[in-house]
């Protein structure tokens, strides 16, 4: 995209080809016709911007209306309303008398991803629901009601799974070396009260996108940033998710270098970790 420089200079090189205008030869940037050019400049380069980001609008608007696609599906199981019923021979629902804030409030699927099966032709439906800023499950009735929806907007042969489970569980096997003027041996700073390393790791779960990749190095560098931490040593991470062959989480597994949840969210069980503070 043009700068307002480029477009006011632009002005100027075709002024010079209308020997009319000849007589406008002031090189003083004030002069009158050089600030009516400056203000043609800036309303060129306003219009410009309003078609660009009108152009990236509705390339937007294609690609999440076209069929077909993850991220087609993505936005339907978050628009799904519990509920609701659908209209007529249509993926919308019925919302004629209801009110925004009833609307909003059946939109009970707040988290997705979409991802194909890596043996089989059949898309992975990932979802999660939050209630107090925690990340959650749909209950069993509502889940019954979403593969319902699907089943009834789905392209004709698209095979799906709904994967609505518990977070997989994260353990983490930490030895940090701590400086003792700021954090006590337990973890708590001496200043403020709380336990910067438990809040961090917490934060960072927070941030981590839905299905997003959890990577052992971010962990560390989330703790080294901190006030009182010297050096962190992340010695060991497991993970553990629902078996739906058991209705249980299944084995731990070592993570080498990074994991994708197979909830599409992380939950550290603290009680079967481990941070160890030295001095």
């Amino acid at each position: 995209m043009r700068t307002v420089e480029e477009i006011y200079n632009s002005l100027i090189e075709k002024k010079a080809t209308y020997p009319d205008l000849d007589g406008l030869n002031s090189t003083s940037k004030v002069s009158i016709w050089r600030l009516l050019l400056w203000v043609f400049a800036f309303a060129i380069y306003i219009h410009e911007r309003i078609f660009e980001e009108y152009k990236k609008e509705i390339a937007l608007m294609i690609q999440e209306e076209k069929s077909h696609t993850q991220r087609w599906y993505r936005n339907k199981a978050l628009a799904f309303q519990y509920g609701f019923s659908l209209l007529p021979d249509d993926d919308q629902f019925q919302n004629s008398g209801f009110t925004d804030a009833q609307i909003e409030a059946s939109k009970i699927v707040k988290y997705s991803a979409v991802t194909e099966s890596e043996d089989q032709s059949r898309l992975i439906i990932k979802i999660a629901t939050e209630s107090g800023g925690v990340l959650q499950p749909i209950t069993d009735d509502q889940k019954q009601a979403f593969e319902y929806y699907l089943s009834e907007i789905k392209d004709a042969g698209v095979k799906t799974t709904v994967i609505n489970f518990l977070p997989d569980k994260l353990q983490l096997f930490l030895k940090i070396k701590r400086d003792p003027n700021v954090i006590d041996s337990n973890g708590v700073s001496i200043l403020n009260g709380n336990e910067p390393v438990k809040d961090a790791l917490q934060k960072m779960l927070k941030e981590l996108p839905f299905n997003g990749e959890l990577v052992l190095n971010t962990v560390v560098d989330r703790l080294q940033v901190i006030d009182g931490i010297v050096n962190p040593h992340l010695i060991a991470a497991k993970t553990s998710w629902i078996d739906p062959s058991l209705g249980d989480y299944g084995n731990w597994e070592n993570i080498e270098i990074s994991k994708i949840p197979v909830s599409g969210y992380f939950e550290i069980d603290y009680q079967n970790s481990s941070i160890e503070y030295v001095v």
